[in-house]
């Protein structure tokens, strides 16, 4: 059996400042698997939807460590929120507001993103 990937013309954009980036097509994203893309400015951002289809976008950079691995982290819900587990050290992070739900005085930055 071949398994082919879906595609779409839809694109995945965030937004940064006053206007919308494009970051991927919409078809990378698989439902609990992040996808990392480069910003103009060098930053990577982590991207991920969820089995409803509902897109998050954060910092790919894991603040305890330094190190761009958010994107490759496990996915999971707390108290209905869905968060993004490190893969290094396994703080999770609020995939809508980027706040560490390990360590409060945390944060890393949440982006507004849409599919267009």
């Amino acid at each position: 059996m071949t398994m082919t990937l879906e595609t779409t013309d839809l694109k995945v954009q965030l937004r940064l400042a006053d206007d919308w980036f494009t970051v991927c097509d919409l078809s990378t994203l698989l439902p609990g698997r992040g996808v990392a893309a480069l910003l103009p400015d060098g930053r990577q951002v982590a991207v991920f939807a969820d089995r409803n289809g509902r897109l998050y976008a954060i910092d790919n950079r894991d603040p305890f460590t330094g190190a761009t691995v958010l994107s490759r982290g496990l996915t999971g819900t707390h108290q209905g929120r869905p968060f993004v587990a490190s893969p290094l050290l396994k703080q999770r992070f609020d995939l809508e507001s980027g706040q560490c739900l390990d360590d409060e005085a945390v944060r890393v930055t949440a982006y507004e993103v849409k599919a267009v």
